[in-house]
């Protein structure tokens, strides 16, 4: 499951208009990389997968220019945006304050089944740890953040960190790849959150707590960028057929 599908799973596809389900069918493409950066999308060839018109797609695609994941060039047409290293800071700063802002407002209608759930997801997490699988870890990560923010009752947080999320999956499969050491000290976070929450701590300590847990994992990342050569391995922009082997 992407991290869009773990965001949306609660909304049924046949309530959804066509320009959202259009809207969510290639935000997935694009965050799984079946769109890779550069991919030409084609209304007509979209509109045919999805047996609908090319209405309902271009107003999806016009939404995914405004999130960033698409770009329109005049006598070009639309395509999946090129990675841009500046708004991976950007898309991590959001993530830190939306994920911290929507777990606040879920505390109350938490329950013991959920902080449950939390717990178990960041042992495999722990277990990876032996044998570091970064990608995996990542999954994993989301999982974690969306058990304890899912119960948010503002829908529009919802869908501004399904956006960052998706927008992270496209600039880079995984910053664990790139600083592996931080994933212990993520682990060890996550136990400190679940314990809080237990502890009935206040929404401002959680979202605080939540906030400073993603924002860490963004200054390890850009402390390692700082030390590592300027190579498209260590800038993260890297060959897709490459990264696949």
């Amino acid at each position: 499951m992407t991290t869009a599908d773990a965001v949306d799973a609660t909304a049924e596809p046949s309530s959804l208009s066509k320009a959202e389900t259009a809207y969510r069918w290639i935000r997935k493409c694009i965050a799984d990389q079946t769109f890779e950066p550069g991919h030409k999308l084609v209304l007509a060839q979209i509109a045919l997968e999805l047996d609908t018109s090319v209405v309902p797609v271009r107003e999806a695609i016009r939404r995914l220019e405004a999130d960033g994941l698409v770009t329109f060039e005049r006598n070009v047409g639309a395509r999946v945006a090129m990675v841009d290293q500046s708004s991976y800071a950007q898309s991590m700063e959001a993530v830190a304050i939306l994920e911290g802002a929507a777990t606040a407002q879920a505390l109350e209608f938490l329950d013991e089944h959920d902080l449950a759930e939390a717990d178990a997801i960041n042992e495999r997490m722990r277990d990876l740890l032996a044998d570091f699988d970064p990608t995996e870890f990542t999954r994993l990560n989301h999982e974690f953040h969306a058990a304890l923010f899912r119960r948010c009752p503002n829908e529009r947080l919802h869908t501004l960190v399904a956006v960052e999320w998706d927008r992270l999956a496209h600039l880079r499969n995984s910053t664990f790849s790139f600083v592996p050491e931080r994933a212990r000290g993520s682990v060890d976070e996550h136990a400190r959150i679940v314990a809080l929450i237990r502890a009935r701590a206040s929404a401002e300590e959680i979202e605080r707590v939540v906030r400073n847990h993603r924002s860490t994992t963004l200054a390890s990342y850009q402390e390692a960028q700082a030390k590592a050569p300027d190579t498209p391995a260590s800038t993260g922009i890297i060959d897709r057929e490459e990264d696949k082997s």
